[in-house]
């Protein structure tokens, strides 16, 4: 078997598995199980533990590390098969600077960066919740989230106009409540910080009561911000759906396209057979 052939099953296999192919898809599997034990290792983490535990957590982490680094390793490796319109150098390239590439390294970076320069205690702990963004990695081997993410994709523009829309309104409101309440709650409403906080908590719907206005106008400006923010905060939430629904539509026409050219080809073969046409 030539070196050729092996690059090209080895980025088969850690590719997301075809159907049919058994050692890509006990690979996909084998990856999953690990990022949500790598994930209930940092949940652990966050609970009084005994040495064992934690000696046992340590090897569970450098296990995981081993594994995410020859991954990542065998992914650049075999880029020139992800990107195969660009030449090998160029491919690395691309795929080094890639979305889940810059996951895959920000999720094993911090594991080797005491070995090479002396990190505090507190600096070394932030920097291990990185492996949280192994939970990201999951996305490649699993349809459901790759829809998610095309959608978002997809629906880019109009999401951005409505999140933008979305904070002008927070922006504007917080200012306004603050020249509304600051005479009469000079400690409460201190600065429009204070304000883009209410407008927070108003335009999500989970008002925690810490802060409010007391005055008319602020009362009838709170008012009018809520029921703006249930029509606002819906709209991300309808262009996503709506994002779905098109995709579904999209897939149903691909699928009748394949089968009207699988129908006009039986009928071709069976002109050439003089077979009676059903």
């Amino acid at each position: 078997m030539s070196i050729h052939s092996v690059k090209k099953r080895v980025f088969e296999i850690i590719e997301k598995a075809d159907k049919g192919d058994v050692a890509s898809e006990i690979f996909d599997v084998f990856i999953m199980i690990l990022i949500c034990v790598n994930s209930f290792s940092v949940f652990l983490e966050t609970f009084p533990i005994s040495e064992r535990t934690e000696n046992i957590l340590y090897r569970i982490e450098v296990f995981s590390i081993i594994i995410f680094s020859a991954e990542y390793l065998l992914r650049l490796w075999t880029a020139d098969f992800l990107f195969p319109k660009v030449g090998r150098f160029c491919a690395r390239i691309k795929y080094i600077f890639s979305f889940m590439a810059l996951i895959d390294l920000f999720a094993i970076v911090p594991f080797y960066i005491p070995f090479v320069v002396k990190v505090d205690l507190r600096v070394l702990r932030m920097l291990r919740l990185a492996r949280l963004s192994r939970v990201i990695k999951v996305n490649r081997y699993t349809t459901a989230l790759y829809k998610v993410l095309d959608v978002i994709r997809k629906k880019s523009s109009e999401l951005i106009s409505a999140v933008f829309m979305l904070l002008l309104l927070m922006l504007i409101s917080s200012i306004l409540i603050y020249y509304i309440e600051s005479p009469a709650q000079p400690n409460v409403y201190q600065n429009a910080l204070s304000g883009l906080w209410w407008s927070i908590a108003i335009f999500t719907s989970v008002w925690l009561g810490d802060i409010y206005p007391i005055t008319t106008a602020g009362k009838i400006l709170c008012a009018l911000m809520a029921i703006l923010g249930v029509a606002l905060v819906a709209v991300p939430t309808g262009i996503i759906s709506s994002g779905f629904v098109e995709g579904s539509s999209e897939e149903d026409d691909e699928r009748l396209r394949l089968l009207r050219e699988m129908k006009k080809e039986l009928d071709d073969i069976k002109q050439k057979l003089d077979l009676p046409l059903d």
